[in-house]
Order: structure tokens, then sequence, then C-alpha cells
């Protein structure tokens, strides 16, 4: 069967994909961050999976205000970068795995999970971003190391999915993987967040306290971090710090939610600030 080895967590900062394409990753101010991904791009080098199952939330480019899915899962073959208002990333286009995706979408939706059918969609950088800083810099005609199951959850119009509910629904995509009568490893990525807000009297809020106690809760007791109510977030994140909810879905997918025995191996842990005014948290988790 397959099954899920890994969770990744990540910011996704549209400002960290121009300063890749733009070849600024060695400049001081990019340099340190980029620093704290270098393990993780060995990591990924030595870890190969099958398929990536990638959580992102859509930024007013696939979805607008006329369509808004909570749950969204990619079912296709490809996904080109979408343009997002200057130009696709010069990326390679992302392949999807069809078979593993409805599978999911079958299993999950079954367990009264409601899903989004999406057969065609273009990907922004909520998840080209996350696919470079984990894989390096990759040529336009190139490839990314496996296909990619992209998953948009709404995180951006009210109202949006409780945390608790992510969590749960991590749950359910683990049984739904695990399920599929083929010999997959299959990681989990969790990305958006952390901490900041982009408008308002309080843009630029960044609290690094509440972050690492984020991270904190995540690895040792997610099931309590996942009864947190949205007002936490926006009154402690900022308005844009409700999209680590979807963190909650990855998290909701490793294998001690239900056996404690097995407790996930912390990989690599990272936090800086800023990075376009926002605070950047990573984690590897492998599943024990």
């Amino acid at each position: 069967m397959a099954r899920i080895s890994a969770s990744v967590f990540t910011s996704h900062v549209p400002a960290i994909g121009v300063a890749i394409d733009q070849g600024k990753t060695q400049e001081a101010y990019w340099q340190p961050l980029f620093q704290g991904y270098e393990y993780s791009r060995q990591w990924m080098r030595d870890n190969r999976p099958d398929v990536i199952f990638l959580i992102y939330n859509d930024h007013a480019t696939a979805f607008s205000l006329d369509l808004i899915p909570t749950f969204a899962i990619g079912t296709g073959t490809e996904y080109f970068p979408a343009d997002e208002g200057w130009g696709p990333r010069r990326v390679p286009k992302v392949v999807g795995h069809p078979q593993l995706a409805s599978h999911i979408a079958q299993s999950v939706i079954q367990q009264d999970f409601d899903l989004t059918i999406v057969n065609q969609l273009d990907v922004d950088h909520g998840l080209t971003v996350p696919l470079s800083l984990m894989c390096g810099e990759q040529p336009v005609d190139g490839a990314w190391p496996c296909p990619v199951i992209p998953f948009a959850v709404n995180v951006v119009q009210y109202p949006v999915p409780s945390g608790q509910r992510c969590f749960n629904l991590g749950r359910s995509i683990r049984k739904a993987v695990e399920s599929f009568d083929e010999d997959l490893n299959v990681q989990i990525w969790g990305t958006g967040g952390m901490s900041h807000q982009l408008q308002g009297a309080r843009a630029g809020l960044i609290n690094q306290e509440w972050d690492n106690c984020f991270l904190d809760q995540l690895v040792h007791h997610p099931a309590t971090l996942a009864k947190v109510p949205h007002i936490d977030y926006v009154r402690e994140a900022g308005s844009e710090g409700i999209e680590l909810v979807m963190w909650l879905i990855a998290r909701g997918a490793m294998a001690d939610v239900d056996d404690p025995a097995r407790t996930p191996t912390v990989k690599h842990r990272f936090y800086h600030v800023p990075a376009s005014n926002t605070a950047v948290g990573h984690l590897i988790l492998e599943n024990g």
C-alpha cells in the first residue's frame, strides 16, 4: 500500500520566489534565509518521494471571489505556473498524479469531507515557492523531482475552515493514502504563514514568540493546537497568520495522531525574520 513517510512545513512568501528567479539568494538580506533550507534540499535528494501532496492557498489566481472552494484537490495531469500580474514564474510545469489524487478524493469524500474536484488549474507562488525552496532551482524546461498533487484551502475569504477540521481532514487523507493499492512513498507538505499582516494599522506585524510556540505545539501537542480558535491566529499572528491552519492538515496526516507509539522524528527546524515583512518557519518531520 501507499504510505506517508514525512511531512514538510514551510512558508511560501512570494518575494522568496522573486529572489530565486532574479538570482538574489546570496545577497546579504536573503542569504540567511536560503542557508536555512540547505539541509532541506539535501534531505530531499536523499529522501525523494514518489508523490508530494502539497497543501497551499490560492492567491486569487485560479479562484476569485466568484468561486471560493473551501477544499479543492487537483486531479489533473499537469499544472502550469500562474501569471500573478508580472508573468508566470520561469519554473517547470507541475506534473500531477491523477490516479492517487482521484483515489484520495473518493476516499475523503466518503469520509464526509466535501472536496472540490479540479481537473484544470494554474498554480501560484503558494505551491511553486515551496518546491523551489525544497528542490532547488530548476530550468523552466526541466522537471520537479516527482509528481505533485495540489490541494488548495481557502484561508483568504472568511469563513475559513477551523484548525480542528483541518486536523481531522489530515487524518482522513492519511487513511486515503494508505488504502491506495500501489507501493508509493508519499510526502505531505503544509505551507503558508507564519505570522504576518499585509495591510491595515498592524501591517508588518511579526510575533516571534507566538510562532515558535506554534512550532513547539505542532511537534509535541498537535491535537491541542488544533483547538486554537481563529481569533487567536488573527490577534497573535496577524490577518494572514490564519494560513497556519493548513499546517494542521499535514500534521494530522502523521501516524502518531492515531498511534502515539509512532512519535515523529524532527529532522530539521528553522525560523527566520524578516523575509519581506514576513516570518518564515520550516519543519521536516519523519514518521516514527
